[in-house]
């Protein structure tokens, strides 16, 4: 007798942004386990950080859902940040699904395949504001919310099984200044018609009150630039259009013309400006141009709030950007947030500025220059409110941030609470939501322009290099295996000091090594391999010894 088939279900799976911010990556599943139809929401990336040497970009791995490539429907863009998009170019061959986004992310990501030359492969359908997307058993209509970006989009995603309340990242801000503000009545409707779940942003759930208004951010900025002296620049997220708007309008108020510094923010300017904003503004300058503008006749609008190394402020700070110079008199706002783990390369770059007679203006000593694109407790409570989702599903968070704002849903009295890791499978219905499966949710890393699993070979021996240090050997043997010359012996990364120097240790390193040789007997003597393995263990035991570390030995063997 033949088994019956099961029933549908219609699952939640975080790949990416669970038990961390930034690295987006959400699927949404529907129809029988053997035969699910999938939505994506959203490919991002994150950054590297010190325990990432030579690794900038982080993907997630998309294995899982590759393996079920031919069941994705579509994948569905909320906006245009990087931890939202920065992984579409990359993997976007692997899934090979037409992608679905409003006209400015559209923008942004051509920009993206067609450096990838992926923009005569890869499928845009671009959906206006409030517009709606037909994707099998999947109904979605985008829903306008406020952000720190231009068109950012919750989804409404209605299945036959209830519908699901995707906020992407957002805030509930009354005067966003650039687009439209958060569209309260239709996330009302929603709740009326009934929301099975809600699955929300938590960054600063641990926030009270409100993230804030960029009218607020626009009026303190007009009156800070108009107290500085001499050359002015300001630093911010590049997406950020609406700072990089209040900036230009604070500069403008106070007689600056504005040069844009970085890449990065001339592109977000001319993805503004192809859906209509900032066009009621000065032609912006470059930094060639702006050289011959009297020092408080410029601002400088620059990439690089988070220190990173290649970006505009960190060359300014370096002496090493060709155009142009900060020095004594002049200025720098940080108009930004400090993103965790930024900590150390920003210091850095301030203390680099600050030895070159600049001034620091940062959110510690002028709270009203910044304010947060997400949404604290108070606007996390408002949108519960309107949605009464039956489930809450907390994302876009650390552990942390995940179980304080499942424990904040409940107190809202939400009935079920659910909070996945990267991999987790919730099935959101039939019955009662809970993790049915787990399935691989690893990271790809960026390293030298080729993606490697993130516990690659490369990063391990780099990781352990960077700690232990690393050794060199060689030594040449004749074709009876004596040794004709060495084992020469070079350390990279290890100290000495004036009781021992390097020359000493290296010659007593030399001396282990030809001990190792002179020990082996027989057949191993005439294997190359036996050799090395003989040589790197002699000295990485000698090392333990001398440093209390076992670096990283190479050793090479020359037959003569």
């Amino acid at each position: 007798m033949a088994k019956p088939d099961k029933p549908d279900e219609l699952v939640f799976l975080p790949l990416g942004g669970s038990n961390e911010i930034g690295m987006n990556f959400n699927l949404y599943g529907f129809g029988p386990p053997h035969d699910r139809r999938w939505i994506v929401v959203d490919l991002g990336v994150t950054f590297g950080d010190q325990t990432t040497p030579g690794v900038e970009v982080i993907l997630p791995d998309p294995e899982f859902i590759e393996e079920h490539a031919d069941r994705i429907l579509g994948i569905v863009l909320t906006h245009a940040h990087e931890d939202h998009i920065g992984a579409v170019a990359w993997l976007w061959p692997r899934l090979r699904a037409p992608i679905y986004a409003t006209p400015f992310t559209a923008f942004i990501l051509r920009e993206k395949l067609r450096e990838a030359d992926l923009l005569d492969e890869a499928e845009i359908t671009v959906v206006p504001l409030g517009g709606t997307i037909e994707l099998g058993p999947f109904s979605l209509e985008l829903i306008t919310l406020t952000h720190s970006i231009p068109e950012p989009n919750g989804l409404a995603i209605k299945t036959p099984l209830g519908t699901i309340l995707h906020t992407g990242d957002w805030k509930i801000d009354p005067d966003p200044l650039l687009g439209d503000v958060t569209d309260a009545a239709a996330i009302r409707k929603l709740g009326d018609e009934g929301v099975l779940a809600m699955v929300c942003d938590s960054t600063n759930v641990f926030v009270d009150g409100h993230a804030g208004s960029e009218a607020d951010v626009r009026k303190t900025l007009i009156p800070l630039i108009g107290s500085l002296k001499g050359k002015v620049a300001v630093a911010c997220f590049a997406s950020n259009v609406a700072r990089m708007d209040s900036v230009v309008r604070a500069a403008e108020a106070n007689g600056r013309r504005v040069c844009l510094v970085g890449r990065s923010m001339l592109r977000m300017a001319a993805a503004a400006r192809s859906v209509g904003l900032m066009e009621d503004v000065k032609p912006f300058l470059d930094d060639t141009e702006a050289k011959h503008l009297p020092e408080n006749g410029v601002l400088y609008l620059c990439t690089g709030s988070q220190g990173e190394p290649r970006a505009a402020l960190a060359r300014i700070a370096d002496g090493t950007h060709p155009h142009v110079k900060l020095g004594s008199g002049d200025s720098v706002v940080f108009s930004s947030r400090v993103i965790p783990g930024n900590e150390i390369p920003i210091r850095n770059l301030q203390n680099k500025l600050t030895e070159n007679g600049v001034r620091l203006y940062t959110e510690r000593d002028h709270p009203g220059i910044h304010v947060s694109g997400h949404p604290c407790r108070d606007e996390l409570a408002e949108m519960y409110r309107w949605a009464r989702p039956q489930i809450a599903v907390p994302t876009h968070g650390e552990r942390r941030h995940l179980m304080e704002h499942a424990a904040f849903a409940r107190d809202l009295q939400v009935p079920q609470q659910v909070t996945p890791r990267n991999g987790d499978m919730v099935r959101l219905a039939p019955g009662r939501a809970e993790i049915i499966d787990e399935v691989p949710a690893g990271r790809l890393f960026l390293d030298a322009g080729m993606l490697t699993p993130e516990n690659g070979e490369a990063l391990r021996e780099r990781r352990h290099a960077a700690f232990n240090g690393m050794i060199a050997v060689s030594v040449a043997l004749d074709g009876r295996s004596r040794i004709v010359s060495g084992p020469q012996v070079r350390a990279l990364g290890l100290p000495a000091d004036d009781d021992n120097s390097m020359d000493d240790i290296l010659d007593d390193l030399a001396d282990e090594a030809e001990a190792a040789i002179k020990r082996l007997k027989g057949e191993d003597l005439d294997l190359d391999d036996s050799i090395e393995t003989a040589i790197t263990r002699a000295v990485k035991k000698a090392s333990q010894r001398i440093w209390g570390r076992r670096p990283v030995v190479e050793t090479t063997v020359l037959r003569i």
